[in-house]
């Protein structure tokens, strides 16, 4: 098992936006969680991540990027923690060559090698995205924890971008807005509506018509 609720409720302060939450997610599955903006999919995804001590790799909804750094130094971030202090100053100031080889054939993949030194600030949304994923990719571990990863990109890189994270990490869970694409790339769905999961089912013989209910009022 690599997450468990059980009968939690999840806000912000004192206010409750999920109650009485019970989920379990085990190893090896490939979880969407998909349902109303707004209806408390990014406060699931924080219970979880802070259930791992960090020790997922993460891609959230503000990417968490510092604009005013390069694309490599914003990949290089996601393994600060495997470093010396020492060693990240100088990486900083000269980006080293081990480390390039290591970062260049993820920005290769997803189409950002051209923009391996330019700052952050300068490049589109999506591209932002993109170097988020990047980010997890080379942090690594078992496990992803992606917020709307595919938000900001065209259907082809959202396909590219999902066969990545799911070749790379064991155990994937997303929030995601294209319900077709939850469904394609997942093995399970996880449906959130008034402040409670209301659907929770294997994504064999799962329809987009099974998920519309979420989305009515």
């Amino acid at each position: 098992m690599v997450f468990q609720l059980t009968n939690a409720n999840l806000g912000y302060k004192q206010s409750s936006v999920l109650r009485n939450i019970s989920l379990e997610i085990n190893e090896g599955e490939r979880v969407a969680l998909v349902g109303e903006s707004g209806a408390g999919k990014s406060t699931l995804l924080a219970a979880l991540q802070a259930q791992m001590q960090n020790k997922a790799a993460l891609i959230p909804q503000d990417l968490g990027l510092v604009n005013n750094l390069s694309v490599f130094h914003n990949i290089y971030i996601g393994r600060l923690n495997s470093y010396s202090s020492v060693y990240n100053l100088l990486n900083l100031a000269w980006p080293q060559r081990r480390e390039v080889q290591k970062i260049k054939p993820l920005v290769e993949q997803l189409g950002l090698v051209d923009k391996l030194f330019k700052p952050t600030g300068e490049l589109s949304g999506g591209q932002q995205q993109r170097t988020a994923i990047c980010r997890a990719l080379f942090q690594g571990g078992s496990a992803i924890i992606g917020d709307e990863p595919v938000s900001a990109v065209d259907k082809h890189m959202a396909n590219i971008i999902l066969k990545t994270l799911i070749a790379k990490f064991t155990t994937v869970v997303l929030a995601m807005h294209d319900v077709d694409l939850a469904i394609k790339f997942s093995t399970r769905i996880i449906g959130i509506k008034d402040s409670a999961i209301c659907f929770d089912q294997s994504t064999i013989d799962l329809t987009r018509q099974d998920l519309d209910f979420l989305y009515q009022r």
